[in-house]
């Protein structure tokens, strides 16, 4: 039964009521001072060849679900001193169970674990996630939280709406450092849909598994962050009785917590075996927005963040080809300027980015629309992903379809001139360079740029429509072989309704929120 309109006005009443704690204690915490004395650093060392300069670092892509897990996993079980875990979203399933299983046992073992979460998704079933805070050993905090009830996320939300400024800012880095020694970068947050287990659904996406001097980078980066003023110890914001009954009313299936048995939890793969595991050893540097960019200044204006005006620069600089793969792509007019003189100098450039068949966020889809035939006019190459093939950048890319299954393109990286592959949190669009923060790994290697590239090259050629234009300026969906024929006039595996709704939001949709 729906509640009743004065149900729903005292709902308002109340969420608007809600305010932040004040004095919070936020107890200081740095990085691990000495990752060389672990097990973990003393593998780094051991893996590293004799005749490489010190100040390099250790690279491999994790770009199948399974090897993103497997990495995590052996992070965690191998982790002695620390384990920090920065993200977006956590989201309470199977799969995330199993590895915060592993994560209560490091602690139990003596590990120091951080656990910092962006507040804006934590409501409902995964708000159960900060019960990791009553564990001994484990410190969590959220980031940016929102005031109010944590069982419904509308209202939680429509009570912050007074305080919009800083409620649109999100903490949207995604880290997972072990002992300060070894560290995990990329697109994914932690779920089933990340992890390929998904059920009806499945996010295409890309991370690498970083060792040597650039973690202590990504630590520091983790430790700002931390003590930061936006970030709130979990037990500033909810009581455990007050988790305690949010479990009761949002268990719709069983063991939902971390220190609970599963029922038909999915196949998992084991830890990744680090001793054995190819390294690529390059030079890399780290992009990361400070999170000051997360709170607005007096006047209301936007903070520009380093990550996004970091990749743009090196963009700038690319000389033959460039790669993108964006899942949101919203060109703001300092990209479409840096496209035009990309193109002006003969360099190709290859998108890679959702339909909208495919897409999980239909407004950031009606901002990249807006700008698609102004692209193609400039001579930008564009891909977008199918919804109905289940194609993962993985090892292989081997069986790629999976009838059932939507498909939608999570990944985030760029390659420049085929040496130097970029990899991170971020989207090319306004919102990753205005309102929130990101982090990317810059690695200066051929090696892994060509792996990198081979794996969105098999994706394009297997699983994504090629975007044109006809002589009479209408938008044409070419297929990938052996499928449908190409869809001339709208987007393709779409319906009536979802094409009029996107038309219909299209002029309440401005790039700078999206």
């Amino acid at each position: 039964m729906s509640p009743g309109p004065w149900a729903l006005a005292a709902a308002l009443l109340l969420a608007g009521c809600a305010s932040l704690p004040k004095d919070v204690q936020r107890p200081v915490s740095t990085a691990l001072d000495h990752p060389e004395a672990t097990a973990l650093g003393q593998l780094v060392a051991s893996k590293q060849p004799a005749a490489t300069r010190s100040d390099l670092s250790g690279f491999a892509l994790l770009a199948s679900p399974n090897m993103a897990y497997a990495g995590r996993l052996a992070l965690t079980e191998q982790a002695s001193k620390t384990l920090d875990i920065q993200y977006y979203t956590i989201h309470v399933d199977p799969t995330v169970r199993n590895l915060l299983r592993a994560v209560r046992a490091a602690a139990q073992r003596g590990v120091r674990v951080r656990i910092l979460l962006d507040d804006f998704n934590s409501v409902g079933r995964d708000a159960l996630v900060m019960r990791m805070a009553d564990i001994p050993g484990v410190q969590m905090r959220m980031f940016n939280p929102l005031p109010g009830s944590r069982s419904a996320g509308l209202w939680r939300a429509l009570g912050s709406l007074h305080d919009f400024q800083r409620i649109q800012h999100r903490m949207h880095n995604k880290l997972y450092v072990a002992d300060n020694a070894w560290g995990i970068i990329g697109g994914r947050n932690l779920g089933d849909v990340y992890f390929g287990t998904a059920t009806g659904s499945d996010f295409i996406d890309m991370d690498v598994l970083a060792a040597g001097p650039v973690v202590q980078r990504i630590s520091a980066s983790f430790d700002r962050y931390w003590n930061s003023l936006l970030a709130y110890p979990v037990a500033s914001l909810v009581t455990s009785a007050e988790l305690r009954q949010l479990r009761e009313t949002t268990r719709p299936r069983p063991a939902d917590s971390a220190d609970e048995p599963a029922r038909e939890a999915p196949a998992l793969p084991p830890a990744l075996d680090l001793a054995t595991l190819p390294l690529t050893w390059a030079p890399a540097g780290l992009l990361v927005d400070s999170p000051l960019k997360l709170m607005p200044a007096e006047d209301g204006a936007p903070v520009e963040g380093a990550v996004i005006e970091g990749l743009l620069s090196l963009l700038s600089r690319a000389q033959h080809d460039v790669v993108i793969v964006s899942p949101y792509f919203v060109p703001g007019p300092q990209m479409m300027m840096l496209f035009t003189d990309l193109k002006a100098r003969g360099v190709r450039v290859r998108v890679l980015t959702n339909s909208l068949a495919s897409t999980d966020a239909l407004l950031a889809q009606i901002g990249y629309a807006r700008h698609r035939k102004q692209l193609l006019r400039l001579g930008l190459e564009l891909h977008e992903t199918r919804a109905q093939a289940r194609a993962r950048l993985q090892d292989t890319m081997s069986g790629f379809t999976s009838k059932g299954t939507r498909a939608s393109l999570h990944a985030k990286l760029v390659i420049v001139d085929g040496r130097i592959l970029s990899i991170g949190s971020m989207n090319l669009d306004l919102r990753s360079k205005l309102q929130n923060s990101e982090i990317a790994l810059v690695i200066h290697s051929p090696a892994l740029a060509r792996q990198a590239g081979e794996q969105v090259q098999h994706m394009i050629d297997a699983a994504a429509w090629k975007v044109t234009l006809t002589q009479d300026d209408t938008l044409l969906w070419q297929a990938p072989q052996e499928t449908p024929p190409a869809v001339v006039g709208h987007d393709p595996d779409t319906s009536l309704w979802l094409r009029f709704l996107a038309k219909l939001l299209a002029p309440l949709t401005p790039d700078e929120m999206l």
